[in-house]
Formats: structure tokens, C-alpha cells, sequence
């Protein structure tokens, strides 16, 4: 069972910092949200599944991943706490560039083309690294059935998803935290 109140805690506690910042999108921010040090965290990890799993709902898609680096401890906490509770779920990871050696391939797990699948996202701010996974995914012959984030700082990204059709369900918002969009 999610435990919201806890993981808004640890994001307190560990990843949002506030200062001057330059976000990936290239805007400027008085606040940072560094979810690498929750989702590399034994219990942060275990809250981010629990709250993702209970959004991805019944049935499962086939697999969850994203956009490495920072989707893959995600993706790896879902598929393990999934198999804990005796749920069959699969994980990939999605290349920045594909490797030169090897397959070649941007998407690299146990996944097929034509399965359903879900992205899954730290922090989603103008949705641009949720749209590079999608294609991605998607040129690979996956199905994509929506996108899955811990925090939306709610700066353009659900409805840059929504344009193309993907919905956007998040754990967090910047205003559980009392902050507002970065204008």
C-alpha cells in the first residue's frame, strides 16, 4: 500500500534543494528535485514501487522502463516488489544513443515488439525525455499505454504527453510540496 505522506517526506528530506538551478529543458529554477538520491534508496525505492504500482493498476502492461539512467532503479524497484507480491512484470531501459557493439539496439531488455508497455520517469518538467523514450520505444514496436513519474512539476509536461495522446499519472506534484510552477 502507497504511502504518499512517507515518500513526501524523503523528498523533503533528500532530493528537493532549493538555490539557482539550469534544468534539462535549459529553464532556470529556484528549486531541484535530485530524485536519484530517493530512487537509490532502499525504502524510497520500496515507496516509488508500491505508489506506481497501485497506479499502473490490474492488468499490467508487460514491462515498465524508460530513459537510462534515471528511469532504471525505478524499473528496477517495480519489477522486484511486482515479483514479491507474485506479480509477473518485466523491465527495459531505453538508450540515450545506441551502443556501436552488440545489437545496436536503444531498447535493451526481455521485451518484444507489440507488447504494452509503460515509461516510467523521476521527474517530468516539459515532458522531453518522456516523448525521446516514447519514440524510442515505439520505433523498437512497443505499444505505449501512458507514462508514470514521481513528481510533475507541472511546467508543461502532461499536456506536451497529452498532444500526442499519453497520459501522465504522477505520485507527486511540486504543490505537495508548496511550490509552484518555474514561469
Amino acid at each position: 500500500m502507497f504511502d504518499k505522506p512517507a515518500l513526501m517526506d524523503l523528498v523533503r528530506q533528500q532530493a528537493l534543494q532549493v538555490g539557482d538551478f539550469t534544468l534539462a529543458s535549459g529553464k532556470k529554477s529556484h528549486y531541484y528535485l535530485d530524485c536519484r538520491k530517493i530512487t537509490l534508496d532502499s525504502w524510497g525505492a520500496n515507496l516509488i514501487a508500491d505508489g506506481m504500482l497501485e497506479l499502473l493498476g490490474d492488468p499490467l502492461p508487460a514491462a515498465v522502463g524508460g530513459m537510462a539512467i534515471g528511469a532504471d532503479p525505478i524499473t528496477g524497484a517495480i519489477i522486484t516488489v511486482a515479483g514479491r507480491q507474485g506479480k509477473r512484470i518485466k523491465g527495459f531501459i531505453v538508450r540515450k544513443e545506441a551502443k556501436a557493439h552488440g545489437t545496436g539496439r536503444d531498447v535493451e531488455g526481455p521485451v518484444a515488439p507489440g507488447e504494452e508497455v509503460v515509461i516510467v520517469e523521476d521527474v517530468v518538467t516539459t515532458g522531453g525525455s518522456s516523448l525521446a523514450a516514447i519514440d524510442k520505444a515505439e520505433a523498437f514496436g512497443l505499444k505505449i499505454r501512458g507514462v508514470l513519474a514521481i513528481i510533475d512539476r507541472l511546467e508543461g509536461g502532461r499536456e506536451t504527453l497529452a498532444a500526442r495522446g499519453y497520459s501522465l499519472q504522477t505520485l507527486l506534484t511540486i504543490r505537495d510540496f508548496g511550490l509552484e510552477p518555474v514561469k
